[in-house]
């Protein structure tokens, strides 16, 4: 195995496990090697992405697209940038121009579902649907389908696309801490804490899990503590 590819599966390997940071370093390590290993610039653009670093999703996107003018997935990733960033004006002629290249591919079409979303248009299902059918059989689709859903608040769908990744791949530790997510923000507290209890025994100690299982605590006690306050002033 070169260094190239061992660089490569550390990172997919990472970004799998929610461990965005450190995926972020090894898909560098990549490019130390290698500058036009196009797979390592989409990586660092949606690990940065993962991360909330919008702004510097955007300007490494641009750095790629240097490199990549034509790469479908370095247009997504810049036009799923743009919108997280409140500009999705701006990135609906990125996503266009990514779905009009040739191939289609999952991930484009889940970048488009998240532009749409950044534009405030809900009805969204069709570019998730067609990642789906694009992607069959594959965890990672659906995860990452799970995580946009997530992110725009559409609790409801995005549970149902954890679900399914964790019917197929359910060692994989990251849907079932994506699940808890989800299950907590639609207030089915005692699932998020069956999920969670699944992830960690998958990994003990994964820090994403640990930061959800505080989060779920937390839940758990405001939710009883308000449910007191209700009792004692009488309101429903």
């Amino acid at each position: 195995m070169t260094d190239v590819e061992r660089c490569i599966g550390e990172a997919d390997a990472a970004f799998a496990r929610g461990e965005f940071e450190s995926a972020l370093r090894w898909y560098g390590r990549v490019l130390e090697f290698e500058a036009l290993n196009e797979g390592s610039w989409v990586g660092q653009v949606r690990s940065l992405l993962e991360l909330g670093q919008y702004k510097e999703a955007n300007v490494w996107a641009d750095k790629a697209l240097e490199r990549f003018p034509d790469s479908p997935l370095i247009l997504a990733a810049k036009a799923v940038a743009l919108g997280r960033m409140g500009r999705a004006a701006e990135a609906m002629p990125f996503s266009d121009a990514a779905l009009e290249k040739p191939g289609e591919q999952a991930w484009v079409w889940l970048a488009r579902g998240d532009v749409l979303l950044a534009a405030g248009q809900r009805q969204v299902d069709a570019c998730f649907d067609r990642a789906m059918r694009l992607a069959p059989g594959d965890w990672l689709t659906r995860w990452l389908a799970a995580r946009i859903r997530n992110f725009w608040k559409q609790f409801a769908m995005a549970l149902a696309h954890a679900r399914d990744a964790a019917a197929l791949a359910p060692e994989r530790v990251m849907v079932w801490v994506t699940m808890a997510e989800c299950q907590a923000a639609l207030g089915l507290i005692e699932a998020a804490r069956q999920s969670i209890g699944q992830a960690l025994v998958l990994v003990p100690d994964h820090p994403p899990a640990l930061e959800v299982l505080r989060g779920i605590h937390e839940a758990g006690w405001m939710g009883g503590f308000c449910g007191l306050i209700r009792r004692w002033s009488g309101r429903p």
